[in-house]
């Protein structure tokens, strides 16, 4: 018998008499010293896969929609990395009969490039690391066999997102599509077979890859939407576009409840849709960045047009209106200026019916009075609204360009 039989057959015979001595040992005992019987013992890759199971951590949980809404970030400082090129190989070609080969050694692949893409589904920067680092090429090898390429790195941005470095602006993705090269690969080394020439004719040069682009680049986010609700503090904005849209601001009775812009989706007949932003309130001197300040000031930039949302309860509300056009217009020269309608809010209130006629006659244009409480005059609202899309959509048209559609 072989020593490995002869071994296997001897342990076997061990455990037997182990487990003949155990169950002559449990008949032995008395009734009342024996133990609760245990269940039978589980086998051994069991017991593994079970303790495997207990050291492994909890997966995250995915956010739910109001963590998102939470979390929701327009700056973002990000450093992107290119991947570094692969390294050029240094042999010589060995064959049987031919003593001279001559050198075959491949050059290095490229790395990978960094590209910011736009991607519709993302509203948010939040996704967005604060690194990146591209993918590297591979090394070159031997009978002339160049490296491989190090694969593209793609970065969803969302739409309206700002490109900075150093204060300057280098791209300014718009569009659902464009991207931008944030870092480029470093080109890979050269190998051995690069370096013949007529007077060497056995070079054992060879160059290492290039290291990646590295930059530091600022992102800033700028809302896109077709209508911008603009307006002081505890105005009702937040209240209104929850009344239109099936967005769902926070809403409270106190000033600065939206601290983050949020856009609301506004559906007419035939599929369109015309996007709605919530900017957070604006007070006196925003533009010299007091309150929230110019950080929320930049969202209304990308809107088409704007929506003055008035809080008629109080006194002299016509110089809501003034205030919110001067800060615009300190902001960036013809902010003002863009097609816009009067929203007079909490026309459910006694004391704001009694302010709508003195708003009217000190504008002296159209004034929508409505009460995004009770509901109570909507419709104008929307079909104002419909107007002015068409007309933005109608003016870029002319001019040859497609209109922002969600």
């Amino acid at each position: 018998m072989s020593p490995a039989r002869l071994f296997s057959a001897r342990l076997r015979t061990v455990f037997e008499d182990v487990g003949h001595w155990a169950l002559s040992t449990w008949a032995g005992l008395k009734p009342s010293r024996r133990l609760p019987q245990q269940a039978s013992p589980r086998l051994l890759s069991v017991g593994r896969a079970d303790h495997a199971k207990r050291q492994e951590l909890p997966g995250k949980k995915p956010l739910s929609e109001k963590k998102l809404k939470r979390y929701f970030v327009d700056c973002r400082r990000v450093l992107v990395c290119g991947g570094n090129g692969g390294a050029g190989a240094s042999c010589f070609h060995s064959e049987p009969r031919k003593e001279f080969g001559g050198p075959d050694g491949g050059d290095g692949g490229n790395g990978g490039h960094v590209i910011l893409r736009v991607d519709q589904q993302v509203k948010s920067l939040s996704s967005v690391l604060s690194r990146y680092q591209g993918f590297s090429g591979e090394d070159g090898g031997s009978k002339n066999c160049f490296g491989r390429s190090g694969a593209v790195l793609y970065v969803q941005v969302p739409v309206g997102t700002l490109v900075k470095e150093g204060g300057r602006v280098v791209a300014d993705l718009s569009r659902v599509g464009d991207e931008y090269i944030a870092a480029l690969g470093g080109a890979g080394g050269k190998g051995n077979r690069f370096f013949l020439a007529n007077d060497n004719r056995a070079p054992v040069t060879c160059t290492p890859g290039q290291p990646g682009q590295q930059r530091v680049l600022h992102l800033e986010l700028k809302t896109v939407a077709h209508a911008g609700m603009v307006g002081f503090p505890n105005a009702g904005k937040s209240s209104l576009l929850r009344a239109i849209s099936n967005a769902r601001p926070a809403v409270a009775s106190y000033p600065f409840t939206t601290l983050k812009p949020h856009v609301g989706i506004v559906h007419y007949e035939g599929h369109q849709q015309i996007a709605v932003a919530d900017i957070p309130g604006i007070i006196r001197g925003a533009h010299q960045n007091r309150g929230l300040g110019s950080a929320f000031l930049r969202h209304i930039e990308r809107c088409r047009f704007l929506l003055f949302v008035v809080d008629l309860s109080q006194p002299e509300p016509w110089t809501q209106v003034d205030d919110l056009k001067y800060e615009l217009e300190m902001y960036e020269e013809g902010l003002s200026e863009r097609p816009h309608a009067i929203i007079a809010n909490k026309i459910d209130l006694p004391e704001a019916r009694a302010n709508l006629s003195q708003l009217r006659d000190h504008l002296g244009r159209e004034v929508i009075a409505l009460s995004a409480l009770t509901g109570e005059n909507l419709e104008q609202l929307l079909l104002h609204l419909k107007v002015l899309h068409d007309a933005y959509v109608e003016a870029e048209l002319g001019k040859g360009r497609q209109p922002l559609r969600w």
